[in-house]
C-alpha cells in the first residue's frame, strides 16, 4: 500500500466501510503509520486537531451593549433631568441602578462565552501514535487524518477513529451520546449507513473515555470535523434569546416613555394656559416625568430574581443567569434526559425469571437453584470493593453483585471456598463471559451473557429437584418480553467438571451448560419523579423524555413515570432523521419519548417546539447536550454527573440531578413573576394616581396640587422600600394549578391594565377630594393634605394588592413582615416631613391637625376597601379572566 496516496475524506459513513478499505483511502499502512514527509504534507491541509475558538467581543463592546436597551437610555435621561432640577440624590440613585444592571449583564454575557473554553478541556493532551513504523507519543493537537492511534484503559480518545483492533475494548460515550453503559467495541463493518452515533460500535469518538481493554484505530476526522467539533460549531451559533420578562419589559419601557412624555407636555401646556409660572410648570413636568418612570423596576426585577435564585439554591437548583428564574415560570415543555435525572443512574436487579416464575428484586430463598443463582451473581463478575467499602466495576455487574450481597452471598467469603482459577472474558462476538472456580467437588463454571447466546449453549435447565428439559423457545420469548418492558436482560448458566479442563476455549467451556435463569436489570425511576411529572401536567407543562438510551428502555421508564401512555408517540433517532422539518413540526406536539437521538436532532426538537410557540426547558449532562441546552429557552445542566461544557451552556444547574427539583424551580419562577407583576401594578397605579392628581386639579378650578419636591419625595418613599418588599411576597395559592403564561401574553393581562386605570383614578380622586375640601374651607394646609393623602393612598394600595385574588385578611397582614415594616417606616417618614420643624421648609409642608390627618387616612382607606371589593368580584368570576 502506498503511503503517498492522497486521503479521501468524503466518506460520511466510516462505520459501514471495511477497515482495510479505509486505510487504503487514507493512504496509510496500519503496521507502519504515516511517513514523516506525508505528515508534513497533510498538516497544512487539515490544521491542528483542536476545537476552534470563535472571535469573541471584547470586554468594552460587551459592556457598551448593556447600555443599548431603550429602558436603560430612558433611565439615563431621567438621571440627567434629576440632576438638572437639583435632585442629586435621585440622580445618583438612578445611576447606581443603571451601573448595577450593567455589571450584572456584563457578567452574564462574559460567563456565557466560557462554554467553548470548557469544551476544549475535553481534548486529550497527548496520544500514542504509530508513525514511520515506530510508536511515539505526541500532543493530540498534532494528529491528522490517517494517523494510527493506540488506545488503552484510561485514555481520552484524541480524534474520531475507525477501529482496526479491539481487545475487550469498552468506551464510555455518556458525554457524547447519553448512553449510561460503557459500549463494547468491535471492528467489523456495520451494514446500516444511518446508524446513530451510539450504535456505531466500530468507531471511537474524540472526547470519550476508554474504560477497559485496548485497541488501535485510524484517525478519520480531527479538529472541527470530529463529532465533538461539530458540537462546538453548533455552540458557536450564539442564539441566546431574551427571556419572556426581558421581552415584556422592552415593550413596556418604550410605551411608558412615550406616554409619559405626552402627558408631561399636556400638563405643562395646561399649566401655562392657566397662567402658572413657566419655571414652576417646567420643573413640575420634569419632576412628574422622573417620578412616573419606574426607575426602581430594574432593581426590583434584579432583587426579585436574586432572592429567587438564593431560595432555589437551598433546594439544589443553582441559577447561573438570573433571568432564568423568571423563564422557568413560562416553561410549557420540559425535555428531560433519562439517566440520572428521571432515574437513579444506578443499575439494579429488578426481577429474576427462574424455573418458570418471576421473583421480584430477590433470589429464590431456598434450594439448590437459589444457591447456584446466588453464587453465580456473586462470583461471575469483576467487581471489587474500594477503601470506602463501595463496589466498583461495570454498572451491570455491580447490580448483580449487590443483589447477591442482599441475599447473603458475599463474594469475599465465597471466593475463599471457591477461588477463581480461570476465566473467559466477555467479547462482543460471543456476547458472554465465564468464570471458573475450584470447589471441593471439582470445578464449576458460571456463564452469563445475552439470552440468545446462552440458550444456544445450554442442554438442560436447573430446577430444585435437579435438572429438567430445556424449552429454549419459551425462555427466549420470556427474555424478549422482559426486554420489551425496558429491562436489560442477562441469562445465567453453569457447568461442572471433576477437574480444570486442559483446553480453556469457548468451544470447550461454554457448551453443554445448564440454564439457571434470566436476570432483568434496569436503572429505576427516582421515587419522587412520578409526582413531579403529575404536578407538571396539572400545571399545563408537558414533560418529554429525550435520551440516548434504547427506545424500549426509554418508553418503559416513561410509562412508569406517567410521561407517556402506551399509545402515545415515541420515536427513535433513526426515524426522526427521516422526518422533514415540516413533518416534525406536525408531529412534535404528540411525541413524548425520543430515543437514540444525536446532538443536532435535539436542537431540531427544541426548534420545532419553539416554532409552535412553546417555551422549552432542556436538561442534559454531556457534551452532546450542550448545543440543545444553549438553544432552549432555559438549559438545565446536571451538577453531579454533568460536564463543564453542559454547565457552562446552561442557565440552571441541578445540584442533585433530580427532575423534581426542576418542578420546584418552576414553582418559584411563577412566584417571582407574580411578584414582579405586583410591583409593576403597584408602581404604575401609584404613578397614574400622581398624574391624575396633577392633570385633573386645574380642570376642576384648583391650583397645581403638588410641588416638584413633593412628587420626587412620594416617588422615593413609596416606590422604594414598599415596592422592593413585594419581591418576597409568598406564592399565590394555586400557583401550580394554572397553565403557563402564553409566550405572547401582555404583562398587563388578566385585568392589570384596567386595575391601573381605575385605581389610579381613585387615588387621584381621593387626593383631589382632600385638596378641594381643604382649599374650599380656606385651610392653609391644603397642599400638605394632598401630599399626605396621596402618600397614604399608595401605601393602602400596596397592602391590598399582595394577592391578585385572595383577601388580605385571609393571607394575613403578618405573612410578609418585610412589607409591613416598609409601610410602617414610610408612614413615619411621611409624618416626619409634616411635623419635624427642620424638614418643613425643605418640603414646604404645614403641620396638620389631628382631624386633618384622620381625613387623609380615611380617604386612603377607601382605596384599600375598593381593591378588596375588586378581588372579591374576581373570585366570583365577575371581573377579568384570572389564572388559577
Amino acid at each position: 500500500m502506498s503511503n503517498e496516496a492522497s486521503p479521501n475524506l468524503e466518506t460520511p459513513t466510516w462505520h459501514a466501510v471495511d477497515a482495510s478499505h479505509i486505510a487504503n483511502q487514507l493512504g496509510v499502512a496500519p503496521d507502519r503509520g504515516l511517513y514523516a514527509d506525508e505528515v508534513k504534507r497533510r498538516r497544512p491541509k487539515y490544521g491542528d486537531n483542536v476545537i476552534e475558538k470563535r472571535i469573541h467581543r471584547g470586554p468594552a463592546r460587551i459592556l457598551a451593549a448593556q447600555f443599548a436597551d431603550f429602558m436603560i437610555m430612558v433611565l439615563i435621561a431621567a438621571a440627567v433631568i434629576s440632576g438638572i432640577v437639583g435632585e442629586a440624590m435621585d440622580a445618583l440613585a438612578i445611576l447606581v441602578i443603571i451601573l448595577l444592571n450593567a455589571i450584572i449583564g456584563f457578567t452574564q454575557d462574559y460567563r456565557a462565552e466560557r462554554a467553548l473554553a470548557a469544551l476544549q478541556q475535553l481534548a486529550a493532551p497527548s496520544a500514542r501514535v504509530r508513525r514511520d513504523g515506530h510508536l511515539i507519543t505526541l500532543p493530540s493537537s498534532e494528529l491528522i487524518p490517517g494517523d494510527i492511534v493506540l488506545l488503552e484503559a484510561g485514555n481520552l480518545i484524541p480524534a474520531d477513529l475507525r477501529l482496526l483492533e479491539a481487545a475487550q475494548l469498552q468506551v464510555d460515550e455518556a458525554s457524547l451520546t447519553g448512553e449510561s453503559v460503557a459500549i463494547n467495541k468491535m471492528i467489523d463493518p456495520l451494514t446500516a449507513p444511518d446508524l446513530g452515533i451510539g450504535d456505531r460500535k466500530n468507531m471511537a469518538y474524540k472526547g470519550t473515555l476508554v474504560t477497559k481493554g485496548r485497541g488501535i484505530g485510524i484517525a478519520v476526522a480531527t479538529g472541527m470535523s470530529t463529532q465533538l467539533g461539530q458540537i462546538a460549531a453548533l455552540l458557536q451559533q450564539d442564539v441566546d434569546a431574551k427571556t419572556p420578562l426581558q421581552k415584556r419589559l422592552v415593550v413596556f419601557g418604550r410605551r411608558l416613555a412615550l406616554a409619559i412624555l405626552v402627558i408631561c407636555a399636556v400638563i405643562l401646556f395646561v399649566g401655562l394656559l392657566r397662567g402658572e409660572p413657566l419655571i414652576l410648570m417646567f420643573l413640575t413636568a420634569v419632576s412628574l416625568a422622573v417620578a412616573a418612570i419606574p426607575e426602581a423596576l430594574p432593581a426590583v426585577v434584579t432583587i426579585s430574581l436574586a432572592l429567587g435564585a438564593r431560595k432555589m439554591a437551598s433546594v439544589n437548583a443553582l441559577i447561573r443567569r438570573l433571568p432564568a428564574v423568571e423563564t422557568l415560570g413560562s416553561v410549557t415543555y420540559i425535555c428531560s434526559d433519562k439517566t440520572g435525572t428521571l432515574t437513579e443512574n444506578q443499575m439494579r436487579l429488578e426481577a429474576l425469571h427462574v424455573d418458570g416464575e418471576i421473583h421480584e428484586k430477590a433470589l429464590p430463598s431456598e434450594g439448590e437453584l437459589g444457591q447456584h443463582l446466588g453464587m453465580a451473581l456473586a462470583l461471575s463478575n469483576d467487581v471489587f470493593v474500594d477503601e470506602q467499602g463501595d463496589p466498583v466495576g461495570d454498572p451491570t455487574e455491580v447490580a448483580l453483585f449487590e443483589a447477591a450481597q442482599r441475599a447473603g452471598f458475599s463474594k469475599t467469603e465465597l471466593e475463599n471456598n471457591a477461588p477463581r482459577v480461570a476465566e473467559l472474558t466477555f467479547d462482543s462476538d460471543r456476547k458472554r463471559m465465564t468464570t471458573l472456580h475450584k470447589t471441593q467437588e471439582g470445578v464449576i463454571a458460571y456463564t452469563k451473557g445475552a439470552p440468545e447466546e446462552i440458550l444456544s449453549c445450554c442442554r438442560d435447565v436447573v430446577v430444585d429437584s435437579g435438572a429438567a428439559a430445556l424449552d429454549a423457545e419459551a425462555l427466549q420469548q420470556q427474555a424478549e418480553k422482559l426486554a420489551g418492558q425496558g429491562y436489560r436482560v442477562l441469562a445465567l448458566a453453569l457447568r461442572h467438571w471433576p477437574a480444570l479442563p486442559a483446553e480453556l476455549s469457548p468451544d470447550q467451556i461454554e457448551t453443554d451448560l445448564s440454564f439457571l435463569g434470566l436476570a432483568a436489570l434496569i436503572d429505576p425511576p427516582r421515587p419522587e419523579v412520578a409526582d413531579a411529572v403529575a404536578l407538571c401536567q396539572t400545571a399545563g407543562i408537558t414533560p418529554v423524555m429525550i435520551t440516548g438510551d434504547h427506545l424500549a428502555t426509554a418508553q418503559a421508564i416513561a410509562e412508569r413515570l406517567g410521561i407517556c401512555q402506551p399509545n402515545d408517540g415515541v420515536i427513535s433517532g433513526k426515524a426522526l432523521a427521516r422526518l422533514s422539518d415540516q413533518e416534525l413540526a406536525q408531529r412534535v406536539g404528540d411525541i413524548r419519548v425520543y430515543a437514540r437521538v444525536s446532538p443536532a436532532q435535539k436542537i431540531r426538537i427544541v426548534e420545532a417546539l419553539q416554532q409552535r410557540g412553546e417555551f422549552v426547558a432542556m436538561t442534559g449532562d454531556g457534551v452532546n447536550d450542550a448545543p440543545a441546552l444553549k438553544r432552549a429557552d432555559i438549559g438545565v445542566a446536571m451538577g453531579l454527573i454533568g460536564t463543564d461544557v453542559a454547565r457552562e451552556s446552561s442557565q440552571l444547574v441541578l445540584l442533585d440531578d433530580n427532575f423534581a427539583t426542576i418542578v420546584t424551580a418552576v414553582r418559584e419562577g411563577r412566584r417571582i413573576f407574580d411578584n414582579i407583576r405586583k410591583f409593576i401594578k403597584y408602581t404604575m397605579t401609584s404613578n397614574a394616581g400622581e398624574i391624575w392628581t396633577l392633570f385633573l386639579a386645574p380642570f376642576l378650578g384648583l391650583p397645581i396640587p403638588l410641588l416638584p419636591i413633593h412628587i420626587l419625595w412620594i416617588n422615593l418613599v413609596t416606590d422604594g422600600l414598599p415596592g422592593l418588599a413585594l419581591a418576597v411576597e409568598p406564592k399565590e395559592p394555586g400557583t401550580m394549578r394554572r397553565p403557563p403564561r402564553p409566550p405572547n401574553e401582555s404583562i398587563f393581562a388578566h385585568g392589570m391594565w384596567q386595575h391601573m386605570i381605575w385605581v389610579g383614578l381613585l387615588i387621584g380622586g381621593v387626593s383631589i377630594l382632600a385638596q378641594g375640601w381643604a382649599y374650599r374651607s380656606g385651610s392653609a394646609h391644603w397642599q400638605t393634605m394632598v401630599f399626605t393623602t396621596l402618600t397614604f393612598a399608595q401605601l393602602a394600595h400596596v397592602m391590598a394588592i399582595r394577592s391578585e385574588r385572595e383577601s388580605t385578611f385571609k393571607i394575613g397582614f403578618l405573612s410578609n413582615r418585610l412589607l409591613l415594616g416598609a409601610v410602617s417606616l414610610t408612614v413615619l417618614l411621611q409624618l416626619a416631613t409634616i411635623y419635624v420643624p427642620v424638614l418643613q421648609p425643605i418640603f414646604k409642608t404645614q403641620p396638620l391637625e389631628l382631624g386633618e390627618l384622620a381625613i387623609c387616612a380615611a380617604l386612603a382607606l377607601i382605596v384599600f376597601v375598593a381593591v378588596e371589593i375588586e378581588k372579591g368580584l374576581v373570585r366570583r368570576g365577575v371581573l377579568y379572566s384570572q389564572r388559577g
